[in-house]
């Protein structure tokens, strides 16, 4: 399978420039959605393997233009709204509490 996901190997992409001193996370909401991620496998809601098909069927243009934890917080809000956990309503009024606690 050849996708935008599969970009190992692939030159012209540049160096991949590595920082010794790098965090796990460079912002608090990673954390929590490396967090989440953990309660949802555990939860039964979904495996790994499901979690990669989602972030495997983002377009290319989404995939390009979000970071690591983007990418898994795409595939897991659709694998929450797929198994009735979540519905996207209830996702997007959580988000704009979060924006309006700013």
């Amino acid at each position: 399978m050849n996708g935008i996901h599969d970009m190992g190997g692939m030159h012209g992409w540049g160096p991949i420039v590595t920082d010794e001193d790098e965090r796990y996370f460079h912002e608090p909401w990673q954390a929590r959605v490396f967090g989440l991620f953990f309660g949802g496998f555990a939860g039964g809601h979904f495996n790994v393997d499901m979690l990669r098909h989602e972030i495997e069927k983002m377009s290319p243009q989404d995939y390009l233009s979000t970071s690591y934890y983007e990418h898994w917080l795409h595939a897991m809000e659709a694998l929450f709204i797929a198994d009735g956990t979540l519905t996207r309503a209830q996702i997007e009024q959580r988000m704009a509490e979060l924006k309006g606690a700013h």
